[in-house]
């Protein structure tokens, strides 16, 4: 978005070489009234420096990668008085499909609307496509759909796109009345306890609104007797915080199947270059 859109108009664009190195980040944005900023790495509201500097010009913040937690949401609108907009793509669609209106008054959760010419529609797990209001893998189809074919592999080519040139994104989302699409959470990182689908983001969502919770990823473990069990590793923002009291915290608000069976604490969490968890790293039982 910033190569295209932003160089499209003159802008001046801040190249963040390495945005998991947030005093770097900080230092980089030191002497910069920064307008828009994208990719928005929610460790930033965690350095002293980032949340004293003069907002006054930030008209644009967007995140993206993952669903934003709401916790985060909140806490940023607080620090800088903006409200992040999401936008949703992925590599095989060049990279934009879905995003939140910039004049949206406040974080809801959405990943917005489709963007022009693009259609999307949500297949249930028997194929069929979804109702309003009903759960199923985000399916698109639109121009920058580019993904021909897997290479070499017809069949993972059939299921990713169909015959009628429906793009299988591999997440999973409900969509409204009004069109807005809600992301719930990657297909394979769904977990399926005592036989309810169970989603990591809503996990997660909830266990990061703790206020001495930092940041936190949610896992599925394989369990002989439920099928998986949920598995949460916490990144503690006060280290008087105990397992005890987050699970407390977890009954409060989650069903009884959702709630962790088990309850890690680090010192660091591995993430993407945009500081986006790895949950696959955390199942492979990767530092």
């Amino acid at each position: 978005m910033n190569a295209l859109v932003f160089l499209g108009i003159g802008a001046r664009n801040v190249l963040i070489v390495n945005p998991r190195d947030i005093r770097g980040v900080v230092r980089a944005l030191r002497h910069e009234p920064f307008t828009t900023i994208t990719a928005l790495n929610a460790a930033l509201l965690d350095h002293e420096e980032f949340r004293a500097r003069d907002f006054s010009t930030l008209k644009l913040a967007m995140a993206g990668g993952m669903a934003t937690h709401r916790a985060v949401a909140e806490r940023f609108a607080q620090v800088t008085g903006q409200t992040i907009i999401e936008g949703y793509g992925l590599t095989e669609c060049s990279p934009l499909v879905c995003a939140t209106p910039l004049a949206a008054p406040s974080f809801e959760g959405s990943i917005g609307l489709p963007v022009p010419s693009t259609l999307v529609r949500l297949r249930r797990e028997d194929g069929a496509w979804a109702g309003i209001g009903e759960t199923g893998e985000l399916c698109v189809r639109g121009p920058q759909v580019i993904m021909k074919s897997c290479w070499n592999r017809p069949a993972e080519t059939a299921e990713a796109i169909d015959a009628n040139g429906w793009f299988a994104t591999g997440d999973i989302g409900t969509m409204n009345a009004q069109g807005f699409v809600r992301l719930v959470d990657r297909k394979k990182d769904m977990m399926i306890v005592s036989g309810f689908n169970v989603y990591p983001n809503e996990i997660e969502d909830v266990l990061a609104a703790h206020p001495k919770v930092r940041a936190v990823a949610a896992i599925g473990m394989p369990d002989a007797v439920t099928g998986e069990r949920v598995e949460v590793f916490v990144l503690p923002r006060d280290i008087s915080l105990t397992a005890e009291e987050l699970l407390v915290f977890a009954r409060l608000h989650l069903t009884s199947y959702k709630v962790p069976a088990a309850v890690e604490f680090r010192e660091s969490l591995p993430l993407t270059s945009i500081g986006k968890v790895l949950r696959r790293s955390l199942r492979d039982g990767e530092t």
